[in-house]
């Protein structure tokens, strides 16, 4: 019996020596599996795109308003997350149109903005950390809605 013991820990020692990158332990830890997608997508979301509507909320907060709606209720298991925002003009007219966008991250990565009336426009991946165009689309919606167009 203590010799099938001793076989049998032979062979997973075997395994994953083969299983093992040619790094070696640091090399393995590198390439550990990414977490799951649904959760790469939300810390992205979190990270880039809620970060650059707070920032840009903060900069405009007397003239232009940015509501942001970071659990739509009908995608709330989804396995791509989004997340909706509103923009709108505060001063000047009483009932200022609002805007809807949708930022939404689909299976390959990508992210994109739409409203309805509005061409989708890419803003990037989740594999990129940048926040350069989200804070740039994100301004020209602010400049539109400033405008009131």
């Amino acid at each position: 019996m203590a010799k099938f013991k001793e076989a049998l820990e032979r062979g997973k020692e075997a395994r994953r020596q083969q299983e093992e990158p040619v790094g070696g332990a640091e090399m393995g830890k590198r390439d550990a599996p990414m977490a799951d997608f649904s959760e790469q997508a939300k810390a992205w979301l979190n990270d880039v795109v809620i970060a650059s509507l707070e920032a840009a909320k903060a900069d405009v907060a007397g003239e232009v308003a940015v509501d942001i709606d970071t659990a739509p209720r009908r995608q709330v298991k989804a396995l791509t997350p989004s997340i909706r925002f509103q923009i709108y003009r505060t001063r000047g007219l009483a009932k200022a149109p609002r805007r809807t966008f949708t930022v939404n991250v689909k299976v390959s990565g990508a992210v994109s903005v739409s409203s309805p009336g509005m061409v989708t426009k890419d803003v990037g991946n989740i594999g990129d950390r940048s926040d350069l165009r989200v804070r740039t689309l994100i301004a020209e919606l602010i400049e539109d809605a400033a405008k009131g167009t």
